[in-house]
């Protein structure tokens, strides 16, 4: 889990509007639908959501494990989108954020200045 006491950084990164490109691997109650793929890809109706996800990439691991990538930050998004289309999240790991890297060994600290720049900074902003 990355953890921040930086509200601006942690905003940018979790925002709908920045983008921030986030992957999660995910475990599923149930095997994945061949079609869902192109449900993720189109948007997904969330429950008491007026609009469509932003389009998501999913790459099937086995049939139970997927990796999810999203843009957006929404409430409980992932779980949201997997009960959308009938199925379950019983394991959940974010991977990256943007393009970081978060593994196990990710200790308080260790990421580097140009790490935290490379998120959620419009490039006009980004330390060079």
């Amino acid at each position: 889990m990355l953890l921040t006491d930086d509200g601006q950084w942690s905003h940018r990164i979790t925002s709908p509007r920045h983008h921030c490109e986030k992957t999660y691997c995910v475990t599923l109650e149930h095997p994945v639908a061949e079609e869902m793929a192109q449900q993720f890809a189109a948007g997904i109706q969330l429950h008491g959501e007026k609009s469509l996800t932003q389009p998501a990439q999913l790459e099937t691991i086995t049939p139970t494990e997927v990796l999810l990538t999203i843009s957006e930050g929404r409430h409980h998004q992932v779980k949201r989108m997997f009960a959308a289309v009938g199925n379950r999240v019983v394991g959940l790991q974010r991977e990256h954020i943007g393009g970081i890297v978060l593994d196990a060994d990710l200790a308080p600290g260790d990421m580097t200045e140009d790490e935290i720049n490379s998120v959620g900074l419009p490039d006009e902003l980004k330390q060079k």
